[in-house]
């Protein structure tokens, strides 16, 4: 048994902790970000690792800043051999970083992909494979020795939230296992370092000029968590959530044809306007006919 403190915020990062929680390494303690303003009644909502550490019945905090004097000595008070760190959203710095052996679960094969959005990038890029790594913590973007890494195929057809369940059943398994065995870190490569910057507005809009290949990874690495979007002749924005490769090599204009929506040769199957209801593409359509 390894007495553990964990921090994370996400639903990945909660995926995590459960299993975490029913293994020899219970978190002795669960640490988060702050409630914050969700929905369009802006009401404060709970990240999805609180939710989770009040379903298993562990000790939990959610300090303004997990660097700051208090929330360091509440954690220190749990006594951990090691903090384990999946998705927290926020920087560990010093003397934090230092005060304890600290593990990160990476949902990439580091060196590709550092950063805040790896398994969306990875889906964007059109890779054929990504996976976890097991790291240990350091002051650089993800750049910390390596102690175990597992691979999983992207198929041509999944979106984040296929991809994303597998990278949380590998992440938790890998992270058992180093838990478990504490296998010897080794140093990343310095080649084929990539970074997998947040994705922004400007990454959600689907570009008339891109491929329907290009397009459509766009569409399924936002799906369903943050969403892409089409930008209409008015400059507002078309919410798209499912679509489907007509022409993988056609680029071209958002267009109406034969009671289909499409853009190049993508077909907008799933659509939800700005301010509206998900819907298909065909009632989309009619709705814009009538008015």
């Amino acid at each position: 048994m390894t007495r553990t403190v964990f921090l994370g915020t996400s639903d990945f990062a909660a995926a995590v902790l459960a299993r975490l929680a029913d293994s020899p390494h219970r978190p002795q303690l669960v640490v988060t970000r702050p409630d914050r303003p969700a929905g369009r009644g802006r009401k404060l909502s709970a990240p999805p690792v609180a939710h989770a550490a009040r379903a298993l019945d562990l000790a939990l905090l959610q300090p303004a800043n997990v660097n700051a004097d208090e929330a360091r000595a509440q954690i220190a008070a749990a006594t951990p051999a090691v903090v384990i760190v999946c998705a927290f959203g926020a920087l560990i710095r010093e003397p934090l970083l230092s005060d304890f052996e600290m593990l990160n679960v990476h949902p990439s094969p580091l060196p590709r992909w550092r950063g805040a959005a790896p398994v969306e990038r990875a889906i964007m890029a059109g890779d054929e494979q990504t996976g976890v790594c097991i790291m240990r913590l350091t002051a650089g973007l993800d750049s910390g020795p390596v102690c175990l890494m597992g691979s999983e195929p992207i198929a041509p057809d999944d979106t984040y939230g296929t991809l994303a369940p597998r990278l949380r059943e590998l992440g938790a398994e890998l992270l058992l296992r180093v838990l478990d065995e504490r296998p010897e870190c080794a140093e990343q490569t310095e080649e084929g370092i990539t970074y997998a910057e947040k994705v922004g507005p400007a990454d959600r809009t689907l570009d008339p000029a891109a491929t329907a290949a290009v397009n459509d990874r766009v569409v399924r690495a936002l799906t369903p968590h943050i969403g892409a979007r089409v930008q209409l002749a008015d400059s507002s924005f078309l919410g798209v959530l499912r679509a489907a490769v007509r022409d993988p090599d056609a680029a071209g204009e958002l267009r109406a044809e034969g009671g289909r929506l499409l853009l190049g040769g993508l077909e907008l199957l799933d659509v939800q306007p700005a301010g509206g209801r998900p819907m298909d593409a065909a009632a989309y359509l009619r709705g814009r006919a009538r008015s």
